[in-house]
């Protein structure tokens, strides 16, 4: 995955972003074991402190759970990561309405515009 960050918000919480990514379309998949941190630090080319914050918040989200001696690992928990899937696709769809919006687009004509194009890019 490519680790480009924007300077508006904090690199944490956009490597939180990324992970959590990885994790609903299955690029990381479940019971998977994560790189170490320095590792995942290095792939993103951060501070270890800075990933190790990401993956505390992952942790809180229950999207990564810690086993003592062996690492971190993805979670096993499918309803949870359709949960944050969802969650993720009403931000997106949420955040395309809206921009839609703000062009002179309503929502209909957004997505029959989108039904038209039948997942062509």
């Amino acid at each position: 995955m490519d680790y480009i960050f924007d300077n508006e918000r904090p690199i944490y919480i956009q490597l939180v972003e990324k992970l959590r990514i990885e994790i609903v379309s299955e690029k990381l998949k479940q019971g998977e074991r994560l790189p170490s941190v320095r590792e995942l630090a290095l792939i993103a080319r951060v501070n270890p402190n800075t990933m190790q914050k990401a993956l505390v918040e992952l942790e809180n989200e229950g999207l990564v759970y810690t086993e003592r001696t062996n690492g971190k690992f993805v979670t096993t928990n499918k309803e949870l990561i359709d949960k944050v899937k969802k969650e993720l696709a009403e931000e997106k769809i949420i955040n395309f309405l809206n921009d839609m919006e703000n062009i002179g687009i309503t929502h209909n004509d957004a997505i029959r515009y989108l039904q038209e194009l039948g997942g062509n890019k």
